[in-house]
């Protein structure tokens, strides 16, 4: 086939002014893990895997701004095996069990036995993402090297905290700890406070029944001395955390029932707190707004008195789902507490519905007008307002 000069010139400006379409791209190989094994041992390359979820933008974002910068392609595809595979589906849900995946994307680095040498988690720059990389073929910043250093020497705090922090880049937690209490068997209580041993409880213990978190919490001030009572409370906080939302989230009610045993010796006032957020995203969860209205009755005005955000959820949840007239009347209280700290529209409107619902038109009528005539004020939309007041005089 022959082209005119004119279409010849037009192509050369449409590819050299199209960059993306220009350069070379990353055929990123999803053939699946034997596939990819295979290939990395016939070509004596190591395995560069990217995890990553079709929903995930930060995913989507590397794929369309650092795996097409030229500086990256070329980076891996001379020293890597180049593959990918979506963590949600297929072979994508034992890597994610295996190697204890939280967060997209992950990167795994994997030798030519699909031994993993090294990972990360996140959203990187091109220059940072090599650096990464970089990291992945420094025998010294290896994942067999570190732990073959932490191995031969179990007492060294520095060796093993050196091998955590490789460890912890986007991983589930409770990988961690096997190798933190290995290390922390060697330390007698009155060697647990220091900085480096704090480090290891920080990032390795996920029981609170353990010996090394049940001393933190006996001898608080003194780790807070060698870290802050900030970073103390953190700790206590995700140890909580990281107990409960497993059986929040399966909404498994028998083993949340059992943790939430442990989880409530933790004596503090904040603990408190947080424990009972688990338990009302657990009765909302599995939709028993008669435990719902038990917990928010005993605890809404206790803990959230000052916090919009919550007491207009739990308003709502009243208004959506829960009829009692005396509940209601709960339920418009903490609206009006809400409205008192943010006064908005959306708050007005609550009231103003749940005054509906237990059967106040007189008090409905006034906070939907208040919510119309609010946003009237400002040029923004009152047609929910103005649809609720329609109902309301029309009766």
């Amino acid at each position: 086939m022959k082209f005119t000069l004119p279409v010849v010139i037009a192509l050369l400006c449409f590819f050299v002014f199209n960059p993306v379409l220009a350069q070379d791209q990353i055929d990123f190989d999803e053939s699946g893990y034997e596939s990819v094994l295979k290939r990395s041992q016939l070509e004596k390359k190591p395995i560069f895997y990217m995890l990553y979820a079709t929903w995930c933008t930060h995913c989507n974002k590397m794929k369309s701004e650092v795996f097409t910068d030229t500086l990256v392609i070329n980076y891996l595809k001379k020293r890597f095996i180049v593959a990918a595979q979506d963590a949600e589906k297929g072979e994508g849900l034992a890597f994610k069990k295996k190697f204890g995946i939280r967060f997209y994307p992950t990167f795994l680095f994997l030798d030519e036995q699909g031994r993993e040498l090294y990972s990360t988690s996140g959203e990187f720059t091109s220059s940072n993402f090599i650096t990464e990389a970089n990291n992945a073929l420094t025998p010294e910043k290896q994942l067999p090297y570190l732990e073959q250093q932490f191995l031969a020497d179990l007492s060294n705090g520095d060796k093993c905290l050196a091998y955590l922090t490789a460890l912890n880049k986007g991983r589930d937690r409770k990988l961690l700890s096997p190798v933190a209490q290995k290390y922390l068997s060697t330390q007698s209580e009155a060697q647990l406070v220091s900085a480096t041993n704090w480090k290891i409880i920080a990032n390795g213990v996920t029981d609170p029944q353990s010996r090394e978190f049940q001393y933190v919490l006996s001898h608080q001030k003194e780790f807070e001395a060698v870290a802050s009572p900030k970073r103390v409370q953190r700790k206590i906080e995700n140890i909580v955390v990281e107990l409960l939302t497993s059986a929040l989230e399966q909404k498994d009610t028998v083993s949340y029932s059992k943790k939430r045993l442990i989880a409530k010796t933790i004596q503090t006032a904040k603990n408190d707190s947080l424990v009972n957020s688990f338990d009302m995203q657990m009765a909302e969860g599995t939709k028993n707004w008669k435990k719902y209205k038990e917990i928010t009755e005993q605890s809404v005005e206790k803990y959230y008195a000052k916090d919009a955000r919550t007491l207009k959820e739990v308003a709502g949840n009243y208004f959506k789902y829960i009829s009692d007239s005396n509940a209601l009347t709960n339920a418009i209280r903490w609206a009006k507490l809400a409205n008192a700290i943010a006064e908005n529209y959306d708050n007005q409107l609550l009231i103003a519905r749940l005054y509906q619902k237990n059967r106040n038109k007189k008090e409905a009528i006034q906070y939907a007008t208040a919510a119309k005539n609010r946003n009237a004020s400002v040029g923004f939309s009152t047609k929910e307002a103005d649809e609720l007041l329609d109902q309301l005089n029309s009766k």
